[in-house]
């Protein structure tokens, strides 16, 4: 991933998914694996290869949570909020974490080295609450886990 966009890269990249049956959901998918994000330009160029108004890309962009319209940081942190993890306290651990860093959901920290997002399931249920931080995953996290968890990397 980089946070450098490219109008050139992102056509590539939307040419390239072109030929798939219902290319939509991977171009974007591509897009923000290539950028961090979905720029607003991204979506342009997508709706224009497509034939589609840019409100109906806008729309499936912004329905998955999983999307982003402006940049992360170095690093994310995704806490699960599912009804396993609410159920054992996961909930009251994001909400102390997010107060102790003076962030709110999708924030990313002043020094740009942290964005925490929700997640509505990690599919660790049996372990939780969870949380996954840059792709990997941790179980079983109470208040001051989930902290380690987010200082390791500011």
């Amino acid at each position: 991933m980089t946070d450098n966009w490219s109008p050139e890269r992102a056509k590539d990249i939307i040419s390239a998914h072109l030929g798939l049956e219902g290319p939509l959901l991977p171009i974007l998918h591509a897009l923000q694996d290539e950028f961090g994000y979905l720029p607003r330009e991204a979506l342009v160029l997508a709706a224009e290869a497509l034939n589609i108004t840019r409100a109906d890309v806008h729309g499936v962009a912004s329905f998955y949570p999983d999307f982003r319209s402006q940049p992360p940081g170095r690093h994310v942190l995704k806490i699960c909020r599912a009804e396993a993890c609410q159920s054992m306290g996961g909930e009251e651990n994001a909400e102390a974490l997010l107060s102790r860093l003076g962030l709110s959901w999708g924030a990313t920290s002043a020094n740009g080295a942290l964005t925490i997002e929700p997640v509505y399931c990690l599919g660790l249920c049996a372990t939780a609450p969870n949380a996954q931080r840059d792709g990997q995953a941790f179980a079983r996290l109470d208040a001051e886990r989930l902290e380690a968890l987010a200082r390791e990397v500011l």
